[in-house]
């Protein structure tokens, strides 16, 4: 199910209410003598279209709660604890669902609890106890015949894997969901989470109708809020195929439908969506108006990637405009926003491995225990054996140990990988954007006590989406990786060098005068134009532009060096690419190869987050 925040869920309690009215003469002829099974299942499938027949039938059984079947009691609490969470109550929703999860004898119903759970803990970013329960309900699902439970089982995991960035497992939950439609449903919200992973998982093989087969499911359900979840996911893809018109007219035929049932998180979605679609058109005003809408529609004031990316958008808008000071604001924003957003998905990735991590050392501690069982018992044997006999024993006792030795070997350098891949970035080796921010943070404050000069230098590859365009990924990828080799040999052992995202990189050189930092930009220029690149036709030509910028002029805060760095990186892309600017002040160290004279071409548009992309 969508998960929904306190005032969201206020939100809906009113469009619940509304259709409560409009069940009214239904409730009222309710049959009198249904039998307390019947009021369960009833109660369980009014409770978001007829909420106060849901309260009314709740007060019911709790009068006869002390008559019911164990079983009919458990399920009783279900409600009970669905009610709490529906009231925002999580302090009462959760103890209630570990004793259910805990203690009932029905494995459905426990594996509906730990579902609960899962849910209302991911949505908190409690994401170590979320996936510790997300755990026990993979263990318990082989259990479990009921469909119902199954499907909702199934899909809070698809959900958690999805917000937790594991597309290719979420995928998989999916379509365990579509074996497991229960009677009297169709397959609207596996077709949803299905779609989901993919459009975010970047598959190509998508096809319009795809989306369209989904969102006829969730209609013929009548489930709005699904069907256009899926609209807006079909949205995103046509963007993403660079069909802005059809993805406007997507939104646009059902922007005034979201907005009257009052989904925060959907809404904030469409007004990003449709921001997006008018700036790739080039309608500046109406992208910022909507790219605004989405910062107002944002959850609970939490970070979130739609925030980070409205913020992301306004920065871009704004320097296209040539409104120098609020670009800089809203480029301040951004930064904030994903940095706080990169934080809530790291922490949701080191949740997900450290729990993983966990049950596979519980498992190791209980293999370890069964084959110290086992060698105590070969201890036994040995009193009542041969000495010929014992040394076979001793052998194998030995075998074993050095066998769980080797596995513990395994599972400590699993966990050192694990580390590492955390601070380097996958493709280059260098050091990932977060884990480079938090270095070049700890330099700065230990220079600025002892007033040491630092200087920033941003690298960004001049025409990379035409290198990408021309000769495809692969090529794009051996540019990146040749490019950093190439600045490698130049590097100082104390140089923190990151790669910021797509083709921009940062290096950090400590103690270091603005001269020397303006040189070794040039050297590392100079270096990049002379690396060769073979394409599948013909020679690519790489070059690179550089800012630099330096706590003389900047002081010892990374977030203004990173500014003057970019406004002197922009400043050299807008003078013609393949040169280096210092601090945006005009001192420019030409190209020597005469690279300058194809750098006015125009370039296509690709998503860098630091300079707009018309001076690519």
């Amino acid at each position: 199910m969508l998960r929904l925040g306190t005032t969201s869920r206020k939100w809906l309690g009113s469009l619940i209410a509304l259709v409560g009215i409009c069940a009214g003469m239904a409730v009222n002829a309710m049959p009198a003598n249904e039998t307390p099974e019947q009021l369960l299942e009833r109660a369980s499938s009014i409770k978001t279209s007829d909420h106060d027949g849901f309260l009314r039938i709740l007060t019911q059984l709790h009068q006869m709660e002390s008559n019911l079947p164990q079983d009919q009691q458990w399920s009783l609490r279900i409600l009970d604890a669905w009610q709490a969470d529906f009231e925002g109550n999580d302090s009462q929703a959760i103890p209630a669902l570990r004793m259910i999860a805990d203690q009932a004898s029905s494995p459905a119903l426990r594996l509906r609890a730990l579902a609960m759970m899962v849910n209302i803990f991911g949505f908190t970013h409690h994401y170590e106890e979320a996936f510790i329960q997300f755990n026990r309900l993979t263990e318990l699902l082989p259990q479990v015949s009921d469909k119902g439970a199954r499907y909702a089982a199934l899909g809070e995991a698809a959900q958690l894997l999805i917000f937790s960035h594991h597309y290719k497992q979420a995928l998989e939950y999916a379509d365990q969901m579509l074996e497991n439609v229960p009677p009297g449903k169709n397959a609207c919200h596996a077709a949803r989470y299905r779609l989901q992973a993919l459009v975010h998982g970047g598959d190509a093989q998508l096809t319009p109708s795809q989306f369209q087969e989904g969102i006829d499911l969730c209609m013929q359900d009548n489930d709005l809020i699904y069907a256009n979840a899926m609209r807006e996911d079909m949205a995103a893809f046509l963007l993403q195929k660079n069909r802005a018109a059809e993805a406007i007219r997507i939104v646009q035929e059902h922007y005034a439908e979201v907005r009257d049932y009052n989904f925060p998180s959907q809404m904030q979605y469409s007004n990003l969506l449709l921001a997006q679609g008018y700036f790739s058109q080039g309608d500046l005003p109406a992208a910022r108006k909507f790219a605004l809408a989405s910062i107002e529609n944002n959850v609970e004031s939490s970070y979130s990637e739609l925030l980070s990316k409205a913020f992301e958008l306004l920065y871009r808008i704004e320097s296209r405009l040539g409104h120098t000071a609020d670009a800089l604001a809203f480029h301040e924003k951004y930064m904030t926003a994903d940095k706080g957003y990169l934080s809530e998905v790291t922490a949701g990735a080191l949740a997900y491995e450290t729990v993983k991590q966990q049950v596979q050392a519980q498992k190791s501690q209980v293999d370890t225990l069964n084959r110290q069982n086992q060698i105590l018992q070969l201890q036994r044997q040995l009193d009542h054996k041969a000495m010929e006999t014992s040394r076979a024993y001793i052998t194998l006792l030995l075998t074993v140990l050095a066998s769980i030795a080797f596995w513990l070997m395994r599972t400590k350098r699993s966990q050192l990988r694990f580390k590492r891949l955390a601070t380097q970035d996958s493709l280059t080796r260098i050091c990932s954007r977060q884990h480079f921010v938090d270095e070049a943070e700890i330099v700065l404050r230990q220079a600025a006590r002892s007033t040491r000069s630092v200087c920033l230098m941003l690298m960004d590859l001049d025409h990379f989406k035409q290198v990408n365009d021309t000769h495809g990924h692969l090529i794009g990828d051996l540019v990146l990786k040749r490019a950093v080799d190439a600045c490698q040999q130049h590097l100082g052992r104390c140089d923190i060098f990151g790669r910021l995202g797509g083709e921009e990189f940062a290096v950090l050189m400590p103690d270091c005068t603005a001269r020397e930092a303006r040189d070794r930009a040039e050297r590392l220029r100079q270096a990049i134009a002379a690396t060769p690149i073979w394409g599948e036709t013909r020679h690519v030509v790489i070059s690179a532009s550089f800012g630099v910028a330096s706590t003389d002029r900047s002081g010892y805060e990374l977030r203004q060096l990173m500014i003057d760095a970019d406004n002197a990186l922009y400043q050299a892309k807008r003078d013609g690419r393949n040169r280096v600017i210092y601090s945006g002040r005009g001192d420019v160290v030409p190209p020597a190869d005469g690279a300058s004279a194809q750098a006015t071409e125009e370039d296509g548009v690709a998503d860098v987050p630091h300079y707009p992309e018309s001076a690519r």
